[in-house]
């Protein structure tokens, strides 16, 4: 095998959940990436929008199992000994596709190759192969290392081990309490805990510390937003505020999503989003699959839907063109990739 060598590590991972313009929810799922040369494995597969066996829902047995197969302690689930790498986020199902991949011992090496996109029990190389993605050598110390920790984790069941990431949890304060049910319900499914109060003042320091993010409806006054924030600053709570947009759903699902804080290998792929003279500027940092949806309010505070665009981009600033009626009232753009969602509102 004449693989050069190549560094391995794992670090946390996330695959963002959301609101589509369906209202079909998508799950958040954490989990542990691998890093390989030194960057995320899942960047170098085109925006594929999947998740690795080591997520942090899967139960401690089964996820054990999962590492004890790619440390090659135990049979690989397919045949030509080839080991699941990535798989679809929401059923984990290879009929959904998955990329799989060749695992196995050379001396004291470990080597990953031969990937593919597999969707059935056989894989064919010449049709959905990966070509030019690997192989990769590892030395096999470190590469044990890097995944024996995490079952070590799993036992000890540590709140701090990489594998429990820190729950996201939201406080939402506004006036209309229909709203607020309705976005605390959308931000549960995708993972995220959501409370609604009104009087931050009464409740305790060391749950106050348990949020990530405050939101604040446009009702809620100057006052009761400076009450709410100095009621954090004296529980000594690190927190994202976010003012809210509009009373509609998916825009304050996207405002919320991307206010809670990224781990450092978590650098978003779509970076920026803004509105200018009927069009959408979008900055891409890796290439992506990118939809933008168009939310607009009537006078009788009706939502409209529209989308803009949907496709992959490239590396670079991108404008997109908006349709009239984007520009029509109060008018948001909500801007998704992969990992990102992000919200502008549309000058009238």
């Amino acid at each position: 095998m004449s693989a050069e060598y190549t560094t391995f590590g794992l670090a946390p991972a996330m695959r963002a959940g959301g609101v589509l313009a369906s209202g079909v929810f998508k799950t958040h799922r954490d989990f542990m990436d691998f890093i390989v040369g030194g960057q995320p494995l899942l960047f170098q597969l085109s925006d594929l929008d999947a998740v690795s066996p080591l997520a942090s829902d899967v139960p401690p047995a089964i996820f054990t199992a999962e590492v004890r197969t790619l440390l090659l302690d135990a049979p690989a689930p397919l045949e030509g000994g080839r080991c699941v790498i990535y798989a679809c986020p929401e059923c984990a199902d290879l009929g959904c596709g998955a990329v799989t991949a060749v695992i196995e011992r050379d001396g004291d090496d470990v080597v990953w190759r031969d990937f593919a996109w597999q969707t059935s029990e056989h894989a064919d190389l010449e049709r959905e192969g990966y070509e030019g993605l690997g192989p990769f050598r590892f030395h096999g110390g470190t590469y044990r290392a890097e995944l024996e920790r995490l079952i070590a984790a799993t036992s000890a069941d540590v709140s701090a081990s990489p594998l429990r990431p820190p729950r996201r949890r939201v406080l939402l304060i506004g006036a209309r309490a229909s709203v607020l049910r309705k976005l605390a319900a959308a931000l549960r499914t995708i993972g995220v805990g959501a409370d609604i109060s009104r009087d931050a003042a009464r409740v305790p320091a060391e749950e106050l510390r348990t949020y990530g993010v405050v939101a604040f409806g446009r009702a809620v006054g100057v006052e009761e937003r400076a009450s709410v924030r100095a009621a954090f600053t004296a529980a000594g709570a690190d927190v994202t505020f976010v003012d809210g947009l509009a009373p509609v759903i998916p825009v304050l699902v996207a405002q919320i999503e991307g206010a809670f804080p990224r781990g450092p290998w978590e650098a978003p792929r779509l970076t920026e989003l803004s509105v200018s003279e009927g069009e959408a500027l979008l900055t891409v940092a890796s290439p992506c699959e990118v939809l933008v949806m168009a939310y607009r309010l009537d006078r009788l505070y009706r939502t409209h839907e529209q989308a803009v665009f949907t496709g992959t981009l490239d590396v670079g600033e991108h404008r997109v063109p908006l349709p009239p009626r984007a520009n029509k009232g109060q008018s948001y753009l909500v801007a998704r990739s992969m990992d990102t969602a992000l919200v502008a509102p549309v000058p009238r």
